[in-house]
C-alpha cells in the first residue's frame, strides 16, 4: 500500500464529520500540493512525499502514544479515533504550496563545489504555522475545542508561541500534548535527517 493510499484509507475511515469529504477533494485537487510536498527544506522529509509520509508518522506515533497502559490508566486519557486521525493527519496542512524546487551550491567530499536539488519555503499566506492549519480545516470543517488546541500548539515549547501559552494549552487539552509529543517523536526519531 503506498502512502497515498494509506492515508486515503485512515482518513475515509475514521473522517467523517460534515464537511470532512469537501476537505479531501481539496487536499486531491490541483489547487494542493499535499500528497507531493516536502515536510521542510532541509532536515525532516525533505523530499517529495515528505509531508504526507510525516503525517502518517505522527498518526503512527500519537496511536502508540495514546494506546501506552500509563496514559489510559493513570492519565485517563481518552479520544475518539476520528479526533486522532484529524489532528496528526491535518496537523500541517500549513505547509501546503509552500515548497517550491531550487537549487543550492554546496561543497563535495573533495571540496570541490556542486550545485544540488532543494526546496525554498515561500509562505503567500503567513498565518503562522498551528494556527494556520487550524484555519484551514476550519474552512472545510468544523473542529472540536480541543483538537484546534492541539493543532494550533502541537510545535509544544519548540514554536515561537508564549511558553506559558503552550503550557495552559497542554494542562487543558491533553490530545495538545500527546500531539505534539507525537510530532516530535515523528520528527527527530523516525524522520531527522535520513533522506535529507
Amino acid at each position: 500500500m503506498t502512502n497515498t493510499e494509506r492515508f486515503l484509507s485512515i482518513y475515509k475511515e475514521h473522517i467523517t464529520r460534515e464537511g470532512a469529504d469537501k476537505l479531501l477533494d481539496y487536499l486531491m485537487s490541483g489547487a494542493s500540493d499535499f500528497f507531493s510536498a516536502p515536510a521542510s527544506t532541509r532536515f525532516h522529509g525533505s523530499y517529495a512525499g515528505g509531508l504526507l509520509e510525516h503525517s502518517l508518522n505522527v498518526y503512527d506515533c500519537l496511536k502508540d502514544y495514546v494506546e501506552r497502559p500509563r496514559v489510559k490508566e493513570q492519565y485517563g486519557f481518552s479520544c475518539t479515533e476520528e479526533s486522532l486521525a484529524i489532528v496528526s493527519l491535518l496537523h500541517d496542512l500549513c505547509k501546503i504550496n509552500c515548497y517550491h524546487r531550487g537549487t543550492r551550491n554546496v561543497k563535495d567530499k573533495d571540496g570541490k563545489w556542486q550545485t544540488v536539488d532543494t526546496y525554498e519555503f515561500c509562505d503567500d499566506m503567513p498565518y503562522g504555522h498551528g494556527e494556520k492549519s487550524v484555519y484551514i480545516i476550519s474552512g472545510f470543517m468544523r473542529l472540536t475545542r480541543e483538537e484546534a488546541f492541539a493543532i494550533r500548539y502541537h510545535m509544544g515549547f519548540s514554536g515561537e508561541e508564549n511558553v506559558r501559552n503552550v503550557g495552559a494549552a497542554f494542562e487543558m487539552y491533553p490530545l495538545a500534548f500527546a500531539l505534539s509529543t507525537a510530532d516530535m517523536e515523528a520528527t527527530y526519531f523516525i524522520e531527522g535527517k535520513q533522506k535529507a
